[in-house]
């Protein structure tokens, strides 16, 4: 494993594994804040589920989506899944990230490992993916048995939201993988130099973009996410599809 390396720059200080990517960032004077707007896609499932019971991401970064979603959901379960204990003990001392207590649990294992348990199987809520190594050309796991256990995991009615960061053909590879084990796969347009952020739900929802987009409206006021961008970036994957 790289060690962990940090560097600051304009208020932001950032996390990588010994290289020049990014592979978390926080603004110093908004720490519980998601800086990076890819991270922030992440959250688009809560234009689906406003009341998650267990929220699980797998690869913690700078732990921003953990904090945030240990935060903003106070009724919720939510555990990270780590297997370098630098990038841990980094976002322990560096990312303000909290001790574990009875509704956050900061786990040093392999996601393989995690997902393919079978005492796993049915009892997330929402799934967050973004796992990269040092190189960060492409995700770690991108296989159909790998998305296929993800969904495993899932409730019924759970979603997976994954960052896929990789180059032509990586994005198609992944998505067509993602389709073979939800029944229903969609993204927002890509953000960065290659990020894009995909949604996959175990059941289909039923959109209608009018509630979508006045749930974003609330979204937007109460937690200062850019959720309306969201919306119509489902609307054009709609339009596209």
């Amino acid at each position: 494993m790289n060690n962990v390396t940090i560097s600051e720059l304009d208020g932001v200080r950032c996390l990588h594994l010994g290289t020049k990517w990014v592979q978390g960032a926080m603004r110093l004077a908004a720490p519980d804040a998601i800086e990076l707007e890819y991270v922030q896609q992440m959250m688009m499932w809560m234009l689906f589920n406003l009341r998650p019971r267990r929220i699980v991401q797998l690869g913690l970064g700078a732990a921003a989506l953990t904090k945030f979603c240990y935060r903003h959901f106070p009724d919720a379960r939510v555990s990270a899944i780590e297997l370098n204990p630098e990038v841990i003990e980094a976002c322990a001392a560096l990312f303000d990230l909290p001790p574990n207590d009875d509704r956050l649990a900061v786990l040093q294992m392999d996601a393989w490992q995690f997902v393919t348990d079978p005492t796993q199987r049915a009892t997330v809520d929402i799934l967050q993916v973004d796992l990269y190594d040092e190189a960060a050309q492409g995700p770690v796991f991108q296989s159909a048995e790998f998305y296929q256990a993800c969904a495993d995991c899932l409730a019924p009615d759970g979603m997976m939201t994954v960052n896929l960061f990789c180059d032509y053909p990586g994005h198609g590879e992944n998505l067509e993988a993602m389709s073979h084990a939800f029944a229903a796969v969609a993204w927002l347009p890509e953000v960065h130099d290659g990020n894009v952020v995909a949604i996959g739900f175990k059941q289909a929802p039923s959109v209608d973009f009018d509630q979508l987009s006045l749930r974003a409206s609330d979204i937007q006021r109460a937690m200062q996410l850019p959720a309306n961008t969201w919306v119509e970036g489902l609307q054009r994957w709609m339009q596209q599809a």
